[in-house]
Parts: structure tokens; C-alpha cells; sequence
């Protein structure tokens, strides 16, 4: 934090307020006793900036319950945090689903919706998908549009800070494509784009297998499969946002791409067609010889993709989601690989979110952002987990 001096009381107050709102979002309808008590401040300071945060519709007085008034005579004036001043969206856009979630200002889901979509739709179609998701998702909630303070956004591809697609294969029309400069046309609040193994990585710290590990690699395993990682509780984007980007892999002297590696015959799938992977998995279920072996290449290649962040990060735990989550087997050969490979090999587990990941990660987004807001001060860092 920058060092405060008399001559600074704008500073003061904010870092006040900060304190104070922080104290309200952790405590159970507090009183001002409670709130001097947490917060170390002084009374008349906490009274203060309780009336600023009145002001901002941010704080509201709780009522009292009877039992309360009956024990104490008058009881102390409570107060609590109103989650419902304003709402954030995270939405996820993918191949063959649009998701998106929706919640008050301590990230509380209160309402949920997902189209599909083909896989060969244009931008424009999926972003016409996107807007309708979204507006059926306020509508059966009953939120304004104008009540949101921040949107998410997962999405395939290498993604600038500005919300552009520098690269993104996955989806046709995708690279070069300005997706946040598009959907901010659609919103009067900020619009955060994230790479989808990102948002899920975050999604994993906050809600899922990670919660208790801070140096985390999330695997979001499919035909071009991408990678999201925390280092020390903050997300790793790279120099340029490429970080993760292990479905490049091939191209260092293996030409075994997750197509024809999967393929039964000697034609590979399409990259977009997850019904034919579909019918690959369950026909090694089945028994059929030709697709679990095309299965264990798979997953061969997904152990030699993994390892090789592994090597370079670190990590405590390495998740795994997207479609390799649902092979029956896929840990134990993972384990096995990495411990053939790796210094310290790492926990590895499945994801607890699944589906949910990317939509989750991208409104843990957007409320960190809104938090900055809140409770961030003029001359500290904060950091986006």
C-alpha cells in the first residue's frame, strides 16, 4: 500500500470505506458496536462511512427480529450488505452451447440459462445466441438490464486484454474478431473476456477441486485442448495470453493430432464434431477394439500434454475437465505418466464443476472486477485471482 500523509483524507476515506465494507460482507447483520469492534476503527468513523455506503444503496438497515426485541427492550440497530444493489452475468460461448449465470454482488447464483448452438454457426449467429440467453435469463429472474455492474465472458482462443481473439480455431469467424468491443454494445457495464481454461481455472479456485490449493493447472481436455493455471492464487495469462495453449504441442515434431489420434479409420475427425468423439468413447465402452485404442492415444497424448506443464509450473494439483472428465480411467494413467516424468509429482483429481466451469469462472470474473471497484484504494494493487 502507498504511504498515506495528513495532507491525503480522500485516501483515508476510501481505504475506511473499504474496511468497512468488507466487515459488512463477512458479518451476520452487525451492529455499529459490532462493526467498531472488527474494523479497529472509531466510532464516529464507522458511523461515517455508514452513511456514505446508505447513500451509495450499498448498506441497509436489518429489521430486528422479535425475540430480540422482547429479551433486550430496544434492540441495536443492524445492518447488512444489499447483494441486490446490482448484478453480474458470466456467460460462456462455445462450440455447441451458450451458458450463462447470473448473480448479486457477493456471487450468489440466482438464476441460470444455456441454448445450443451449432458448431458451425458465424459469429454473428452466436452472438445473436449469446443476447438471447442473456435476456431470457433477466427476464425470468426479473433483473433490469441497467442493474448490471459487470459481465464475464469465457471464450475459445487466445484473448487479448481488450477483449479481442487474437487466435481462436475452435469457432468459425473467431480469430481477429473483437468479441468485447461487440458484446459491450449490448451492455452499459464493463465486459471482461477471458480464455475459457482461464475462466475454468479461476472457476476451480473459487467454487470447485481447488479451493485449498493455490498453484493449480486446470486441464480443459478436448480435441484441441487449452490449460489454465494459478500461480500463488493468481491467474497466469502469459505475456501476450497464450499461456496454456497445449493443443499446440503437436506441432513441436508430433504430428499426431488429437484427430487422427482418436480416428478408427484412417480419415480424422473433424475438430468440431464432439458427437463423433462421442461415439468413439462409447464404442470403447462397448468393447470395440479399434476405439479404445484410439481412446488410450488419446489419453497418452493428454498425459505427455499435461506433463509438460507440469514440468514447467510446478503445480500443487492439476485438474482435469472438458471431455476427458468423463473418460472412465483417465487418472490412474495420468498419475502414472506424471510420476515417471515429474521431480514432484502433483495431486491430480477431476473437476467438480464440470459444464459449469467456464460460465462460473467468468462471473467470479466479473465480480472481482466490481470488487476491485468497491473495495480497491487509489495507490494499492490488487490483484484479479
Amino acid at each position: 500500500m502507498s504511504r498515506l500523509t495528513g495532507g491525503d483524507p480522500s485516501l483515508l476515506r476510501r481505504i475506511n470505506s473499504a474496511v468497512v465494507l468488507h466487515a459488512l460482507r463477512g458479518a451476520d447483520s452487525p451492529t455499529l458496536t459490532d462493526l467498531t469492534r472488527i474494523t479497529g476503527l472509531s466510532r464516529p468513523t464507522v458511523e461515517g462511512v455508514m452513511e456514505g455506503l446508505f447513500e451509495a444503496g450499498l448498506v441497509v438497515e436489518s429489521l430486528p427480529d422479535g425475540g430480540e426485541t422482547r429479551r433486550q427492550g430496544r434492540p441495536a440497530r443492524r445492518f447488512r450488505f444489499r447483494a441486490e444493489a446490482g448484478h453480474l452475468l458470466g456467460i460462456e460461448i462455445g462450440p455447441h452451447r451458450i451458458s450463462a449465470l447470473l448473480s448479486g454482488l457477493d456471487g450468489r447464483i440466482i438464476g441460470a440459462g444455456s441454448r445450443e448452438v451449432s458448431e458451425t454457426a458465424c459469429a454473428d449467429d452466436r452472438l445473436d445466441k449469446v443476447r438471447a440467453v442473456v435476456a431470457d435469463v433477466l427476464r425470468r429472474t426479473g433483473v433490469a438490464r441497467s442493474s448490471l455492474r459487470a459481465v464475464g465472458v469465457g471464450s475459445p482462443g487466445i484473448v487479448e486484454a481488450d477483449g479481442t481473439v487474437r487466435l481462436g480455431t475452435a469457432l468459425p469467424g473467431w480469430t481477429g474478431l473483437a468479441l468485447g468491443e461487440r458484446l459491450r454494445r449490448s451492455f452499459r457495464c464493463p465486459v471482461l473476456v477471458e480464455n475459457d481454461a482461464n475462466a475454468a481455472a479461476v472457476a476451480e479456485h473459487w467454487k470447485g477441486a481447488a479451493t485449498e490449493s493455490d498453484d493449480i493447472v486446470f486441464v480443459l481436455a478436448g480435441l484441441s485442448p487449452g490449460a489454465g493455471s494459478l500461480i500463488g492464487g493468481r491467474l497466469h495469462r502469459g505475456f501476450g495470453g497464450a499461456a496454456g495453449e497445449i493443443g499446440a504441442l503437436h506441432l513441436l515434431g508430433r504430428e499426431a493430432t488429437p484427430e487422427k489420434l482418436l480416428s478408427t479409420t484412417d480419415t480424422p475427425l473433424d475438430p468440431l464434431d464432439e458427437p463423433a468423439v462421442a461415439a468413439v468413447f462409447a464404442e470403447a465402452r462397448h468393447g470395440d477394439v479399434r476405439a479404445q485404442a484410439a481412446v488410450e492415444r488419446f489419453i497418452q497424448r493428454l498425459v505427455h500434454d499435461v506433463a509438460a506443464l507440469v514440468l514447467a509450473l510446478d503445480p500443487e494439483l492439476v485438474v482435469i475437465g472438458g471431455w476427458a472428465a468423463g473418460l472412465d480411467g483417465v487418472l490412474d494413467p495420468l498419475r502414472r505418466e506424471l510420476a515417471r516424468y515429474c521431480l514432484r509429482p502433483p495431486r491430480v483429481t477431476l473437476s467438480l464443476l464440470g459444464e459449469a466451469a467456464v460460465a462460473t469462472g467468468a462471473l467470479r470474473l466479473a465480480l472481482d472486477h466490481v470488487e476491485e471497484q468497491l473495495f480497491a484504494v487509489e495507490g494499492t494493487v490488487t490483484a484479479r485471482r
